[in-house]
């Protein structure tokens, strides 16, 4: 494609999180249909070939850089960007995300609060220790803790309500899916992102199918289980109530994650 003729969208399906949501194993899955593009794993300037992290990481390397990253060899093929910090952008960095993408798919996936918290602090603990076993670290209720939450972005990931409002402004057609129904019905929450974004299940090749099945089983990225003591834990419990509350009635939802965690199941 010339350069007096560019792409309508640098970015055609757009996943904004949130994090710990399966967002990794989703792009697996969207990754193996014939009609997406994913760029090319470039650490550590990108996340694998998941997550160009452009407005967070990358925006000094400026636009074009964008636009050349994310340009399939194949102007028919959609090109993906899954990176759970843009859900937590301000205002005037959704508004160039749709200046430079404005027919973009977006996918907002929602998680128990509470649940996401636990799974963020675990990967932050593991980034902080360097990888150190799951019975060699307890998150007591602590300073570090503190500094962890704020690290994480705890309190921003989990903000669902306000960070779709502000998407919503710029996007009216966002698809908001829960991280349970993946656990329950991957096969009907990845036909409603084929839906979503366009892409037809009926031309897959039986190849093509079995690898799409293959990749619904596997699991990515999957925290390590280190445990949070019970201050910890209800810590967080009492910090995220709310927004599980606020996101169950605007979203019309319900988390039940965060009863297993609590009950220690």
């Amino acid at each position: 494609m010339s350069d007096t003729q560019p792409r309508e969208n640098v970015t055609d399906i757009l996943c904004i999180g949130a994090q710990k949501a399966s967002t990794s194993w989703l792009h697996h899955v969207l990754n193996a249909h014939p009609c997406t593009y994913a760029f090319p794993n470039s650490r550590p300037v990108t996340s694998t070939n998941k997550e160009a992290h452009f407005w967070d990481w990358n925006r000094k390397r400026g636009i074009d850089w964008y636009r050349t990253l994310m340009t399939p060899p194949d102007p028919s093929l959609l090109s993906m960007d899954f990176t759970p910090e843009y859900s937590t952008l301000p205002d005037a960095d959704i508004a160039e995300c749709k200046r430079l993408s404005p027919g973009a798919r977006v996918i907002y996936v929602l998680r128990d609060p509470l649940a996401r918290a636990v799974s963020a602090i675990r990967m932050h603990t593991k980034w902080r220790t360097k990888g150190a076993a799951a019975d060699a670290v307890e998150v007591l209720l602590d300073d570090d803790l503190l500094a962890l939450i704020k690290r994480a972005g705890v309190v921003a990931m989990g903000s669902y309500v306000a960070n779709y409002q502000r998407w919503s402004r710029h996007y009216d057609n966002i698809l908001v899916l829960n991280y349970e129904d993946i656990r329950t019905d991957s096969e009907g929450v990845v036909a409603r992102v084929l839906d979503h974004c366009g892409l037809s299940q009926d031309a897959l090749s039986p190849e093509v199918r079995a690898e799409f099945d293959a990749r619904m089983e596997k699991r990515v990225w999957a925290s390590v289980p280190y445990t949070l003591d019970r201050e910890a834990l209800c810590f967080l419990h009492g910090l995220m109530w709310p927004k599980r509350e606020a996101a169950e009635r605007f979203f019309g939802l319900q988390f039940g994650e965060y009863r297993e965690l609590l009950d220690g199941t």
